[in-house]
This record gives structure tokens, C-alpha cells and sequence, in this order.
């Protein structure tokens, strides 16, 4: 009997506008189709230092440990939460949404103590409050999100490393939704661990998470250093720690093979590190303000056009992310019906939601290699088709124009050139 073997992949030419994934920058694929190397062939360990360099000022840090964990965005959450934390600790988690919840989840298999401090869907949680909650509960880290896509919401966070720093906690920030987008200042806020992810705002696929760690944070992951016996050698010395509960997110270990000890912990994900690498490149050569103004300029391009078109944004334009926004669902609207009209009739893709916004948001997002003039009036000139189909009301071509103008606004044509 023949075995299907199905056919060749031909995925659609699909403009990926929601909250994560997009389109991944053609560099960053044409990096990934290079070939092969060993895992301490000498080019590869030059490819991990120049990574090591390459995302030091895109987290806004000079800490020596930054580097790659292998596996999406959430390896590199449960990487820096298992590696900080130990059974029975206490850690404060600032929660406002879907993301600051999955904190919570992690932390719970750890066997953490968890408390939180929360705000409302479309809020952030002040830092006098986040300051109140420490005192209360005394914690040995405190953990949020920046940018959370499941609301369109970031916490602000100067102040926030420093805050924790003052009780004795650590402090953790995933980063995932804004690295490469918006601000990241590791040294600035004087927080302990970031991790991000490359399938948003960075332009590439979803399967490494940066992550910088602080001299502090390295020191006390260190003193749970307990390797491996079949790779224990006279130069790694056991930290009297208690042992981190798992071997593939062991930052100890993993930091031991990033570093010039080369421990040899696992088989580096070569074909990701060199796409990770080649977003960082096109990051820096862009330029942190100037990537950072795009994003702004996409992000109040996209909210002034579904204003224009007769959309109320969900949230508060305080602290709104710069690359994606809520869009709530008129009344009468199919909302998963619009977005099977976009996908099918414009190969555009935009976000449902989760949790209590299920249902009455569509999240667009606009990042990365989306994150730009032509696609975002793409996008909405899409959206106003679709929605006058479906019977909304919508002033025709002023979704458009009304983001064309924010853009100009953010962007002026002199600055753009």
C-alpha cells in the first residue's frame, strides 16, 4: 500500500496582520536556508558571541549574559521562572491580562507561592500599587508582562526594577510582544531577566527567545547550579541552591554553554540562531528610535483609521502597545465572519481574543515587517469592504485616509526619505 507523502508546501501569500505571527523579514528566511555547522565548530561559537553583542542595545543593557534559549517565547518565559524561582518562594505577579495569567499558570507547576496584583482588561496596574503589594507580601520576584496582545495594553516600567530592588525581590519582564518594537531598557528599569521573542515585532519566526540576565539575577542562578552527571567537569562547580527542576530550561546550564566554558548541554538550534541573529542585524541598521517611531506611527495609524471608520478601540490610549490594538466588534457584526471575509476574499489575517474579550474584539496587529504605511491601508481599506458587506455603516475611504494622515503626523514625509 502506498504511503501518502501529501504534497510540497505552497503556503498562502497571506499578509499576516493580527497579533502574532507575522511575515517574517525575507533576510531573516534567507539566513535561516544557510547551511549547517557544528555546535562548537569555531563559526558557529563566533555566530553566538556576535548574537550575545547583537541584542545587548536592542534589551537596552549591557549585561554580559544575553543570549538565545531555544524553543518559542514561552521557553524563554518558563526558562527564566524556573531558573529564579524554587518551590515554595513567594513571587508577585502584576497581572492585566491573558499573559500575566499564564505567569501565574508556570509558576503554579513550579510549586511558587503566587500572589497578584491586578488591573482590568484595558488597564495597567499602577506603580504605587505594585509597590503596596510588595510590601504586603514580601516577595522573592515579581513578575509582569510589558506589552500584553491579549488586551493591547503596556505596563509602564520605569521604576519598576528599582521598586523590586528596594525589598530585596528580583524582577521579571516578558518582553515578547514589544522587543524590537517598542523601548526596551533592561538597564534603565534595573530589572533582573527580560525574555522576548522573534515572531512579533523582531520579524521572524516563532522558535528562539532572547533573554538578558542581570550580574545579580547570574549569581543567584548560579548558586542552583547542579549539572548533570554525565557532563560534570572540574571547572563547574555545584551552587548550593536548590537544584533547578528542569535540565532544558536550566539557565545555569545553558548560560554554561553560551559562555567560554562551551558546556555541552544541548545541540544549538543552528538554523534559528542565524535567523535570530539576522533580525537583530536588521533591527540595528534600521536604528532602535527610528524602528520604534514606525511602530508608533503604524500603531495610531490603525487607530485613527477604525475610529474613522465608525470602530471604538478597545482600552486606554495611555498605555496602549504601539504595535497592536483592540478593535471592538459592532453590534449585529459577525465578528469571526469578517475575519473569514478578510482571509478569504484579501489573504489578510486579523486576531480574535481570549478570555472575556472573546467574542466583542478583533485585535490587528501591525510589527515587524507589517508594520508599515502600505499594509496598514491595506488592511483597513480591506476592513471597511468587508464591513460594508456585511451591512455596518462606514464612511467610505475614511478608514483609509485618517490613518494615512496619523501616519504623515507620526512620520512626516522629510523624515520618511
Amino acid at each position: 500500500m502506498a504511503i501518502d507523502v501529501f504534497g510540497e508546501i505552497d503556503p498562502p501569500q497571506r499578509l499576516l496582520m493580527g497579533p502574532g505571527p507575522v511575515n517574517a523579514h525575507p533576510r531573516v528566511l534567507r539566513a535561516m536556508s544557510a547551511d549547517l555547522l557544528g555546535q562548537f565548530d569555531p563559526e558557529m561559537t563566533a555566530y553566538m558571541n556576535e548574537v550575545m553583542a547583537l541584542y545587548r542595545p536592542i534589551f537596552g543593557t549591557q549585561n554580559t549574559w544575553t543570549f538565545l534559549v531555544d524553543g518559542t517565547a514561552r521557553a524563554g518565559i518558563e526558562a527564566a521562572l524556573v531558573s529564579l524561582v524554587a518551590p515554595g518562594e513567594t513571587v508577585l505577579v502584576v497581572n492585566f491580562g491573558r499573559f500575566g495569567l499564564l505567569l501565574t499558570e508556570i509558576l503554579g507547576r513550579i510549586g511558587a507561592k503566587i500572589e497578584t496584583v491586578d488591573a482590568p482588561w484595558g488597564r495597567t496596574v499602577p506603580l504605587d500599587e505594585i509597590e503596596a503589594a510588595i510590601v504586603r507580601v514580601q516577595p522573592k520576584a515579581v513578575a509582569t508582562i510589558h506589552g500584553d496582545t491579549s488586551t493591547t495594553m503596556a505596563q509602564p516600567l520605569d521604576g519598576f526594577g528599582a521598586l523590586c530592588r528596594k525589598y530585596g525581590a528580583l524582577s521579571y519582564v516578558d518582553a515578547t510582544a514589544t522587543i524590537g518594537g517598542m523601548e526596551i531598557a533592561a538597564d534603565r528599569w534595573d530589572v533582573d531577566v527580560v525574555t522576548g521573542g522573534l515572531q512579533k515585532c523582531l520579524g521572524g519566526p516563532s522558535g528562539s527567545a532572547p533573554i538578558t540576565v542581570s550580574d545579580v539575577a547570574a549569581e543567584h542562578i548560579f548558586s542552583r547550579r547542579h549539572v548533570e552527571r554525565g557532563i560534570l567537569r572540574d571547572d563547574l562547580d555545584d551552587g548550593d541552591g536548590a537544584r533547578i527542576l528542569s535540565n532544558y530550561f536550566d539557565l545555569a546550564m545553558v548560560m554554561d554553554y553560551w559562555s567560554d566554558k562551551r558546556l555541552n548541554h544541548h545541540t544549538e538550534a543552528t538554523t534559528m540562531l542565524y535567523g535570530a541573529r539576522e533580525c537583530a542585524r536588521i533591527v540595528l541598521q534600521e536604528g532602535l528610535e527610528r524602528r520604534c517611531a514606525r511602530h508608533r506611527a503604524a500603531g495610531a495609524a490603525v487607530t485613527a483609521g477604525a475610529r474613522a471608520l465608525g470602530l471604538e478601540v478597545f482600552g486606554d490610549d495611555a498605555t496602549r502597545m504601539s504595535n497592536v490594538t483592540g478593535v471592538m466588534i459592532p453590534p449585529g457584526v459577525d465578528g469571526e465572519r469578517v475575519r473569514r471575509r478578510m482571509r478569504e476574499d484579501f489573504e489578510i489575517e486579523i486576531g480574535t481574543a481570549f478570555g472575556p474579550l472573546q467574542g466583542r474584539v478583533w485585535r490587528i496587529g501591525a510589527m515587524g515587517y507589517n508594520a508599515a504605511k502600505h499594509k496598514v491601508l491595506i488592511t483597513l481599506g480591506a476592513l471597511e469592504t468587508v464591513l460594508r458587506g456585511e451591512g455596518f455603516a462606514c464612511p467610505p475611504g475614511a478608514g483609509v485616509e485618517a490613518a494615512l494622515a496619523a501616519w504623515t503626523r507620526e512620520i512626516p514625509a522629510e523624515q520618511a526619505a
